[in-house]
């Protein structure tokens, strides 16, 4: 029999990530001019915020491909209107034999391919040297989830 596990992602603690990782990173750059440090950062303006959702939205459906195997759809319409105030729900249908320690790595993992990915995004269109940077953060995530997900329980001999 199979397992379901739903994780909830909170957007707001995605665009939070997000907007911390970019602000740190603008406020790293020590000899940079203030507008590209500004530049560098997401933040609450309109413009801002949509294309932070437009990335997040970009890195959610990219990973609903890559889990696609075990995510657990019904419908037949789908849209890419993801809000700050919504949340991401994923519902994964793992092998009865999945090891269910591994749900808060997987948890994590993807909380952190959508922040990478999304950052990675933010950056191509604001600073493409930084970019660079993570994209593979967002891979490595990913590799972490598929490793959790392929976590089996060992069997155990019936008497």
């Amino acid at each position: 029999m199979k397992k379901t596990i739903t994780i909830t992602l909170h957007m707001s603690e995605i665009i939070y990530d997000v907007q911390n990782k970019t602000y740190l990173r603008g406020r790293s750059k020590q000899d940079a001019p203030a507008d590209i440090k500004a530049n560098m950062q997401a933040n609450d303006d309109d413009e801002n915020l949509n294309q932070v959702l437009r990335s997040v939205g970009n890195a959610y459906g990219s990973l609903k491909s890559a889990l696609s195997e075990y995510i657990i759809e019904s419908g037949t319409t789908a849209n890419n209107g993801l809000h700050a105030n919504s949340n991401i729900v994923i519902t994964l249908s793992m092998p009865s034999n999945y090891n269910a320690a591994g749900n808060d790595v997987v948890a994590t993992g993807l909380h952190k391919y959508i922040v990478n990915s999304a950052i990675f995004d933010w950056f191509v269109l604001t600073s493409p040297g930084d970019a660079e940077v993570y994209a593979p953060l967002a891979r490595a995530a990913m590799g972490e989830v598929v490793d959790a997900i392929n976590r089996r329980v060992r069997p155990t001999r019936t008497s």
